[in-house]
């Protein structure tokens, strides 16, 4: 398992290093620059601030000189956000979307595993018809109709929650936003884990279970689930990665200090240093939750061997 492990990180670093060499490239080759949507500036004036940055630089030496920060842990300063630096932007963001992201996937595990499997055992029913209808729904309606809605009844109407803001360790704060990102995906995983729970329902050694007069509880828990989780690992890899980064509408509605403002705020600014971290931050969290879903699936399966 050990041996696994390195290789696997071993086998990230050069694509995180294509993922790297990509950004950089497409965002240098894009029109304009960090500093051509300010005022016009005096040449003396221009060539002090790109030479500050290096940007007077080759694009070679640019991307040597960064690679060389990067292999230290340093992602550079920003460019629009001055005397503050990448790293400082996304330590004060990434926890605030590793909390509503990781909270939004764990009520999206707890809420839609039951259901697919209720949904499963009572096939052709309306305890099957009625949450699958629902969980089209929930996959039709995108985060930006769901998050005003949320604010609507349970801000406007009925003051139950606040409509915004952010104050670490407030759960009244927490939880509109982890509603918004659960939703479509507790209707994902509902889909998925029923669609599985079917196929390894109909298979023989369930078949035997139910001769031998075992309980509902039983065959499901203990006979049905586990094989079930394997669709839903694949699934919550790539998943995982994309929901702790949040999505710009759910930070603006709710006004979350995250990093997916800062992202988009960055691309449209030029501020090459942000974007790349933030791109590499992502491509990172996508190799680690892989990672860990091939892990999941030997103890899922017992027939899986990782070496």
């Amino acid at each position: 398992m050990l041996r696994y492990i390195v290789r696997r990180v071993l086998e990230s670093v050069p694509t995180l290093l294509l993922i790297v060499t990509l950004a950089f490239a497409l965002l240098h080759t894009a029109p304009g620059g960090p500093f051509s949507a300010d005022k016009p500036l005096l040449p003396e004036i221009r060539h002090n601030i790109e030479a500050r940055y290096h940007l007077d630089e080759p694009l070679w030496r640019q991307y040597l000189r960064y690679m060389g920060d990067l292999a230290h842990g340093d992602l550079g300063p920003s460019f629009q956000y001055r005397n503050t630096s990448v790293n400082q932007i996304i330590a004060t963001g990434f926890p605030v979307d590793v909390s509503v992201g990781l909270s939004a996937i764990a009520l999206a595990l707890l809420v839609g595993i039951p259901i697919g499997l209720n949904a499963a055992w009572r096939r052709n029913t309306l305890w099957d018809r009625v949450p699958m209808a629902l969980a089209v729904a929930g996959i039709s309606l995108p985060v930006f109709v769901i998050a005003p809605l949320l604010v609507l009844v349970f801000a406007v109407k009925l003051h139950w929650l606040p409509a915004g803001g952010w104050i670490a360790g407030s759960p009244s704060h927490l939880l509109l936003p982890v509603l918004a990102l659960a939703l479509p995906y507790i209707a994902y995983v509902a889909r998925i884990v029923r669609g599985s729970a079917l196929e390894v329902l109909s298979s023989g050694y369930i078949r035997t279970a139910r001769a031998k007069g075992l309980s509902t509880a039983r065959i499901l828990l203990r006979h049905t689930l586990r094989p079930s989780l394997a669709p839903v690992v694949s699934f919550l890899g790539p998943t995982t990665a994309g929901v702790i980064t949040i999505s710009i509408v759910v930070e603006t509605v709710f006004g979350l200090p995250g990093i997916g403002r800062f992202f988009v705020t960055g691309a449209l600014n030029r501020d090459y240093t942000l974007v790349l971290g933030i791109t590499i931050l992502y491509g990172a969290l996508i190799i680690l939750f892989n990672l860990l879903a091939d892990l999941c699936y030997a103890w899922i399966d017992p027939r899986v061997r990782l070496e």
